[in-house]
């Protein structure tokens, strides 16, 4: 996801010349490209990341248009501040760039860790929230991205994801994207869950269990009207994602069916509230809370 992020953003300066990229220090072997074909259009402004927005927003406020690419606490929590009140508030035209979604970077502990930000950021007023899930819907968001003017969060995984999407998918802000159809539940993902969420369905279809797989890479704007679908169907929803459960996907999949007052079996797969003290990769820290294997079923079709 990361390269096709930096190779979607250098179309776009191609034909843009307002577009500017900044990283508090991080990026390397990754934003080369772009430093190289638009060296006045790069800032690497240090390990400073509340001065970072800071530049931003004054970039963005003299009509520029503001990319910030950094791992994802770094570019939300450490600067959380600055983020609400010189972005937001301003709304301004900045699109913050985070990298290393969950627990990506597994090894490195809590401090690199990205379980809070879904929950966080979706609530500052005027921040969009964007969680592609593979390098298709990453091609498309940062694409949309440019086209709408406002703040945005973007959350990326790693590279070497593969391809969930064809190349012809057209993803828009706001939207739901079927990739399954299934009569027995949906399972709904969003961000680096997208993979796991096929497998899991793949595997499904092989014991007879017929799954309707929908993504969901916008989180704010929430495709309302996608859960409001699925419950005139009287469809059981389960939820999956690499985020803490409270504030995350499922947070919002739950609000809309308790204000709708409708019936369905409901459950949200994700992280639990509490900071990981395992010592692994990313790999591992999903084995140690039960992101690998696909759970039992039998709750919710019975």
């Amino acid at each position: 996801m990361r390269t096709t992020f930096v190779k979607t953003l250098i179309e776009i300066a191609r034909k843009d010349d307002r577009i500017f990229l900044l990283t508090p220090d991080m990026g390397y072997s990754v934003l080369e490209p772009f430093r190289e074909e638009f060296p006045d259009r790069f800032l690497n402004t240090g390990i400073a990341e509340q001065n970072t927005i800071g530049v931003a927003a004054g970039l963005a406020l003299t009509g520029k248009i503001v990319y910030v690419y950094s791992i994802i606490p770094f570019v939300t929590m450490r600067c959380y501040e600055q983020v609400r009140l010189d972005l937001a508030y301003n709304n301004t035209n900045v699109k913050l760039i985070g990298i290393g979604a969950g627990l990506t970077y597994g090894s490195l502990g809590p401090s690199h860790h990205a379980i809070e930000d879904i929950a966080i950021m979706k609530a500052i007023p005027n921040m969009t929230v964007l969680c592609p899930g593979d390098p298709i819907e990453t091609r498309e968001l940062v694409s949309r991205s440019y086209e709408n003017y406002g703040p945005m969060y973007i959350r990326l995984g790693k590279n070497g994801e593969p391809k969930i999407h064809s190349e012809e998918t057209r993803i828009d802000i706001g939207k739901a994207i079927d990739i399954t159809n299934g009569k027995d539940f949906a399972l709904i993902t969003t961000s680096n869950t997208l993979e796991t969420g096929k497998r899991w369905v793949d595997e499904w279809k092989k014991e007879g269990i017929d799954v309707r797989l929908i993504s969901m890479p916008s989180i704010k704007p929430f495709d309302n009207e996608k859960i409001h679908d699925l419950l005139s169907e009287e469809m059981s929803i389960i939820t999956l994602e690499e985020h803490n459960v409270i504030g995350g996907l499922g947070s919002s999949v739950a609000e809309i069916i308790a204000e709708s007052e409708k019936k369905v079996k409901f459950k949200r797969i994700g992280l639990p509230d509490k900071f990981s003290h395992y010592v692994g990769d990313h790999r591992f820290q999903r084995e140690k809370f039960n992101l690998i294997e696909k759970p039992s079923v039998d709750f919710i079709i019975k």
